[in-house]
């Protein structure tokens, strides 16, 4: 991949990732609006969180009024980092009977009070014929455009659902986007949007093909982390360009399971990286050269993309499992330097070139600082690690890190010789 190619394509993902997650937006309102099926009043009492048909959905187990001022309590069917349901306390305001109703958010069990600081939704209902137009809208300060995306189509989402209920009277789970087709679908349109930067070719699709299989490896480790941990439910979300996400069924517990699932993402992958290596040695030395190629190959991006996300970038999981593990800031910021020491220098053995190595350097800070802070405060703070705990992953990084590393050296000096870099 030459320089000019590999420049756009990082400018384009520190692009996207400054846009979806840290550009400022300020206070904004996501609306969004249906024609559904059904007369005003029998949308109201599924609406109104205190109506008769509130649970319609099955997020809503049970409300009740806590004063005559529009304060209630709701216990909602999402589970809390303890397993039981959610509960919040929420405000009830201009409050029109069958028309309309605005609700803020003052105490919850599960994010701490700041999340809902500047959040308010309102409901609005306008019969129009035999069909009610049913209008919802929710303001909150934002930063980065992922998150009122994903509360926009969230929205389209219920109204959908909401809809289809009307008409049969029955609820009907998931959708579309997290099916495990259209996750496929996704991961395949990554592959092709890939495939130009590595040139138009067969060799160029195998490529693409190959990171995009990296990707949902590293992915499955993170979701077997959580099985382990005790999530009932899990499901990866492929983003095309930016690469995948796993994500649990309930928050954070405790540091150890935040670094824990954050390392076994690597920590899964290493296990492949020597079944790989004697997998290329084996067919190398039967004569299979195009076989053996491609094995290298995937051993190589499989070993260089999971060292990459151990490096100390706020979010990503070298940085998540050093800040679960460091007892103090001093410790955190030798550790931090270390690790990139570490990379960088396994990046000038592995034959990349002082300026690749020095913009690596320079993105990663980027990065760090960019994705600095991003992360939703819970209620109460996370269980501590136990000084063993913390030996213990300190361990398997350094056993993670050292593995990965070994394979980025490998391919690179197997693929060298044969000719193919």
């Amino acid at each position: 991949m030459s320089p000019i190619v590999t420049a756009i394509l990082v400018a384009c993902n520190l692009g996207l990732i400054f846009l979806l997650l840290t550009a400022p937006l300020g206070l904004r309102t996501v609306r969004f609006s249906r024609l559904v099926a059904a007369d005003r009043r029998r949308l109201w009492q599924a609406l109104w969180p205190l109506g008769s048909d509130a649970g319609w959905s099955g997020e809503i187990l049970s409300a009740e009024a806590l004063d005559d001022q529009g304060a209630a309590r709701i216990v909602l069917s999402w589970e809390g980092r303890d397993g039981q349901p959610i509960e919040r306390k929420v405000l009830l305001e201009d409050v029109l009977e069958e028309r309309r109703f605005s609700m803020r958010v003052f105490d919850d069990t599960s994010l701490d009070a700041c999340f809902w600081a500047d959040y308010r939704t309102t409901t609005e209902l306008m019969p129009e014929g035999k069909f009610t137009r049913v209008i919802l809208s929710q303001t909150d300060r934002y930063r980065g455009i992922a998150f009122p995306i994903f509360r926009y189509f969230a929205m389209r989402r219920e109204l959908g659902k909401l809809d289809a209920w009307a008409k049969t009277g029955r609820y009907r789970k998931g959708g579309w986007f997290e099916h495990p087709l259209s996750q496929i679908g996704l991961a395949v349109l990554s592959a092709f949007i890939l495939w130009p930067f590595f040139g138009l070719n067969l060799g160029g699709l195998a490529l693409a093909a190959i990171l995009t299989s990296v990707v949902a490896l590293h992915e499955l480790g993170h979701m077997a982390a959580f099985r382990l941990m005790g999530h009932r439910k899990v499901r990866m979300i492929f983003i095309p360009l930016l690469g995948g996400i796993a994500i649990g069924g309930r928050p954070y517990d405790s540091r150890f399971e935040v670094a824990f699932v954050a390392l076994m993402g690597a920590g899964f992958s290493a296990f492949l990286v020597p079944l790989l290596i004697a997998a290329s040695a084996l067919a190398s030395g039967e004569g299979h050269r195009l076989a053996a190629a491609l094995l290298a190959t995937l051993a190589g991006c499989v070993a260089l993309f999971n060292i990459a996300n151990l490096v100390p970038v706020w979010k990503f999981d070298g940085g998540q499992v050093l800040r679960q593990i460091c007892p103090g800031p001093i410790a955190l910021a030798l550790a931090s330097f270390v690790l990139l020491s570490a990379f960088l220098a396994l990046g000038w053995r592995a034959g990349f070139s002082h300026g690749f190595l020095l913009v690596a350097g320079a993105v990663f800070a980027i990065l760090s600082l960019l994705t600095m802070g991003s992360a939703v405060k819970p209620r109460h703070e996370l269980k501590p690690i136990h000084t063993f705990d913390r030996f213990a992953m300190a361990g398997a990084l350094l056993a993670v890190f050292a593995i990965h590393g070994f394979g980025v050296l490998w391919a690179s000096d197997r693929l060298l010789g044969w000719g193919l870099t």
